[in-house]
């Protein structure tokens, strides 16, 4: 200990350094911990929807009516704060939400978590992921 403390006085630069980069990696890893709490895999997607699901598109419009799964509401992005009024009755049911590569769904699962939804869910990977398992895809 007292060779830590020495370490320290000598060289505080490099000390905060260290304390800095553990501070980061501890948060980083936090939080990788809470997305991966409510991300799910295409299978568990498919579980959850024959269970009747409501599946949430949040891409763009033109994205959504070029492929998406079967069955998604597509839903723009900034409407995600209103989610609370337009699906009360899924509050207790399991919602899914999907965006390109699984980054913002993950922002917009707990925004949805805050409104009340008490299963929210998105998809790992995002509809990128969906594309890579060879899962089928609807048309609009």
């Amino acid at each position: 200990m007292d060779r830590l403390i020495e370490y320290v006085t000598h060289h505080p630069l490099l000390a905060g350094a260290a304390l800095l980069a553990l501070i980061i990696v501890i948060s980083n890893e936090a939080r990788l911990r809470a997305t991966a709490f409510a991300a799910i895999t295409s299978q568990e997607l498919i579980r959850l929807m024959n269970q009747g699901a409501l599946v949430l598109d949040i891409r763009k419009p033109e994205e959504f009516a070029k492929a998406h799964v079967n069955g998604a509401k597509q839903l723009p992005s900034d409407q995600i704060l209103s989610a609370g009024e337009n699906f009360k009755r899924f509050k207790e049911k399991p919602v899914v939400v999907i965006d390109e590569s699984g980054s913002l769904s993950a922002a917009a699962v707990r925004q949805l978590n805050n409104q009340g939804f008490t299963k929210a869910f998105c998809l790992r990977g995002g509809f990128a992921a969906w594309r890579a398992d060879n899962l089928p895809v609807a048309k609009a």
